[in-house]
């Protein structure tokens, strides 16, 4: 079973205030199907953006051989930014 880390959009789509999930989910699967885990959330409308990322969880599959989308590898590295 192959397994990525990507975004999943929930929220209010009418008015652009879509917020979304940070998730393991299967490949295979659509953007908003069932998910394996989720690992965080991600809040670009809110002034600074929120991003919350369970960085125990993340590296957990990270060590099964999950794939990070290009997107969460850059909120990934904004939060580790941040921290420091």
């Amino acid at each position: 079973m192959e397994v990525s880390i990507r975004l999943q959009r929930i929220g209010k789509s009418a008015k652009n205030h879509r917020n979304f999930r940070i998730v393991a989910i299967k490949k295979a699967q659509k953007r908003d199907g069932g998910s394996l885990e989720i690992l965080g959330s991600y809040e670009p409308y809110k002034k600074p953006a929120v991003i919350s990322i369970n960085q125990q969880r993340l590296d957990h599959w990270v060590k099964l051989g999950a794939q990070m989308s290009d997107t969460v590898r850059t909120l990934v590295k904004k939060t580790a930014k941040a921290t420091k």
